[in-house]
C-alpha cells in the first residue's frame, strides 16, 4: 500500500498538482516536491498507534486541508473528497502472524477495531467518493455498505512495468540461484508474501511433494518453524528455499519459472502483477485482483487451494516448456494493462472532476 501511495504522490506531482501529505512518516526524496507534514505519534502497538493517529491526523486535516483531501481507509473522522479503500474490513480476514494464543486475542481485538472505526469514518463521509483497487473490493463496498453504492469507483492499482520486466538484473538472479544450492536443472516456484496461512504456503509445500521437477523460494516473513517441519515431515525439505524479508524482491522473479499464490483472500495482489510483468506463469487462486489479471489457460493457470491441483498445474508446466515461455509472454502483455501511469492518469481525472465540483 505504501508503494502505491507512493507512485500515486510523485505521480500525481509529476504532470503539476501540488500535494501535501500527512502521515506519520513519509520516505520520499525531497526533490519529489510534495509537502509533508508530520503527524507525531507511536507507529506500535496497532491498538494504540491507530486510535491516536485518528485524533491527531484529524486535527491535521482540519489545520492543513486544501483542495481535494484523500484519505487511505478509514484514518481520519473528517469529512474528505476521496477514500482510498484497499480493504474492506467488514469481510476481509485478519489473520495473526503467529499461531499463539495471545496474538490471537490481539488480532481479534484488531479486527474489532478496525471495522468499528470503519463504518463511523464512512458514515461520515456519505458524500466521498470510494476509490476500490479492484472489482472484487468494490462488490465488497457494495455489498457492506449499500448506502454508498453509487459512490464506488474502481482505479486499480499500478505495477511497475520497467522494474520488473523479464530480463532485469539476470545476472544477480543468477548468483542468488547459486548461493540458495539450487542446480541448473531444477525448476523453480515462487511464494512472495507473510500471512502464510492465508496465503496458502502449506497447500504448496504439499504439492511440492507431488511436483518432483520443482523447488520452491519463500520470500516473506512467518512462522518458519512450523513450515520447516511440514517440509521435513513430507521429505520436502531440500527443495524449499527461505529467503525471508527482502526488497530485492526482481531477484526472486528472475530465478524462478513460475508464481504461485493460493491465497484464500485478497485485495489486489501486487505481488501477482509484479510476478506478471517479470514475465512469469502465474498460478493463483480465483481472489480480486487475481481474478481480473489470470486468463486461465492463456497467461496462467487458476487453481483452488488443493495441492494435487497446483501439483498437476506445475508437473504440466514442467513437461511443457513451450507452454511455459507462452505463457510468461502472455503474462507480461496482461500486466502492461495496469500501469503505474494509467492509474495516475485516472486519479487525475477523477480529482479534475472533483475540483470543478467544489468551484461551482
Amino acid at each position: 500500500m505504501e508503494r502505491v501511495l507512493a507512485e500515486l504522490v510523485t505521480g500525481l506531482r509529476a504532470i503539476g498538482h501540488e500535494v501535501t501529505v500527512i502521515a506519520r512518516t513519509c520516505e520520499l526524496p525531497a526533490s519529489a516536491g510534495v509537502v509533508f507534514h508530520r503527524v507525531p505519534g507511536p507507529g506500535r502497538p496497532f491498538l494504540v498507534a491507530y486510535p491516536w493517529f485518528i485524533v491527531a491526523g484529524s486535527l491535521a486535516v482540519w489545520r492543513w486541508r486544501r483542495g481535494v483531501v484523500q484519505a487511505t481507509g478509514a484514518i481520519v473522522l473528517n469529512r474528505v473528497d476521496v477514500i482510498a479503500v484497499h480493504y474492506c474490513h467488514q469481510v476481509g480476514p485478519a489473520n495473526p502472524s503467529r499461531s499463539t494464543r495471545l496474538f490471537s486475542w490481539h488480532i481479534k481485538a484488531v479486527r474489532l477495531v478496525k471495522r468499528t472505526a470503519e463504518r463511523i469514518c464512512y458514515r461520515a463521509n456519505r458524500s466521498a467518493t470510494f476509490v476500490c483497487v479492484s472489482e472484487g473490493v468494490a462488490d465488497e463496498m457494495r455489498e457492506h455498505y449499500p448506502q454508498l453504492a453509487g459512490r464506488v469507483i474502481t482505479i486499480h492499482n499500478g505495477v511497475d512495468t520497467e522494474a520488473f520486466a523479464p530480463g532485469v538484473r539476470t545476472d544477480e538472479a543468477r548468483a542468488l540461484r547459486l548461493t540458495l544450492g539450487i542446480a541448473e536443472q531444477r525448476l523453480v516456484a515462487v511464494f512472495v508474501g507473510s500471512e502464510w496461512e492465508r496465503k496458502g504456503l502449506q497447500v504448496l509445500i504439499e504439492a511440492l511433494a507431488l511436483a518432483p521437477d520443482w523447488d520452491l523460494v519463500v520470500a516473506g516473513d512467518g512462522d518458519r518453524p512450523r513450515y520447516e517441519g511440514l517440509a521435513a515431515s513430507l521429505g520436502v525439505a531440500q527443495a524449499v528455499r527461505w529467503l525471508g524479508l527482502t526488497r530485492d524482491v526482481q531477484l526472486v522473479y528472475g530465478l524462478a519459472d513460475a508464481f504461485v499464490l493460493a491465497s484464500s483472500y485478497e485485495t489486489f495482489s501486487l505481488v501477482t502483477y509484479e510476478a506478471a510483468a517479470s514475465g512469469l506463469p502465474i498460478l493463483g487462486t480465483a481472489v480480486s485482483g487475481v481474478r481480473e489479471l489470470i486468463r486461465d489457460g492463456q497467461n496462467g493457470f487458476l487453481i483452488a487451494r488443493e495441492p494435487r491441483m497446483i501439483a498437476e498445474r506445475l508437473e504440466r508446466l514442467a513437461a511443457e516448456p513451450a507452454l511455459r515461455a507462452r505463457m510468461g509472454r502472455a503474462a507480461r502483455q496482461s500486466a502492461l494493462a495496469f500501469s503505474w501511469q494509467k492509474m495516475v492518469a485516472e486519479h487525475h481525472e477523477l480529482y479534475s472532476r472533483l475540483s470543478v465540483a467544489q468551484k461551482t
